[in-house]
């Protein structure tokens, strides 16, 4: 287990924060056992959420086969439904949504081998991420991938009430693969895929599901 890269930067910045208040409320209060060490340990706890917010465990799939769709994100199944994905599609999908609260990891990783053939970040607002229409009107990235069976996947990464800051590593044009993270999203989020019609789905609703290790469905073989 390590610390994701996203959050090294705001775990330092806590730590000097915090040992500079408590050095504080210590030459103040040191008469006053009770005082200080509330604070002591209150910030303990608080860095020590922060440290389990920005885990970053090492995850292998083994076994994939193609047309294998891996979970993107650890959370809570939300959404699994046809819908019509009319930004970038334009065309009816099954669309399945992964809810992330605090407490789960929150890398998110590639669902397939292929190609990046589109990326866009979209600003807008952070209303709470498990509702459906947070999934056209909060801030959002999206992220079109290509398999090389030409079938195209789209993953959308979704801010929520308390993320601000969505983070993707992928751009138009590169190779992507299972294993490899494609971003970060920083506190409560989603992440939405929007898979062909005739997708079979091997996950249901509230089921628990775990980035990069839970095969969340499967696309169906094309005919040569």
């Amino acid at each position: 287990m390590t610390i994701n890269k996203e959050g090294k930067g705001i775990l330092i910045t806590l730590a000097i924060l915090f040992v500079i208040a408590d050095l504080i409320v210590y030459n103040f209060f040191r008469e006053s056992s009770i005082v200080y060490k509330s604070v002591i340990t209150g910030s303990i706890c608080i860095y020590l959420f922060f440290i389990n917010f920005f885990r970053n465990p090492k995850r292998v799939f083994e076994g994939y086969e193609e047309g294998m769709i891996l979970a993107p994100a650890d959370g809570t199944v939300v959404v699994i439904e046809p819908t019509e994905e009319n930004e970038c599609l334009h065309e009816k999908r099954i669309q399945v949504s992964i809810f992330m609260s605090v407490f789960n990891v929150h890398a998110n990783w590639y669902p397939v081998n292929g190609t990046v053939t589109y990326y866009v970040h979209n600003n807008g607002h952070f209303m709470s991420a498990n509702l459906p229409k947070s999934s056209n009107e909060n801030e959002r990235s999206t992220i079109i991938i290509e398999t090389a069976d030409k079938t195209r996947l789209l993953m959308r990464q979704i801010a929520g009430a308390l993320a601000r800051r969505i983070v993707t590593y992928a751009r138009e044009g590169e190779q992507c693969t299972i294993n490899k993270q494609v971003g970060f999203i920083k506190f409560g989020s989603r992440v939405d895929l929007f898979l062909p019609l005739d997708a079979e789905i091997l996950v249901n609703l509230k089921q628990a599901v775990r980035g990069n290790e839970t095969v969340i469905a499967r696309l169906k073989k094309k005919e040569n």
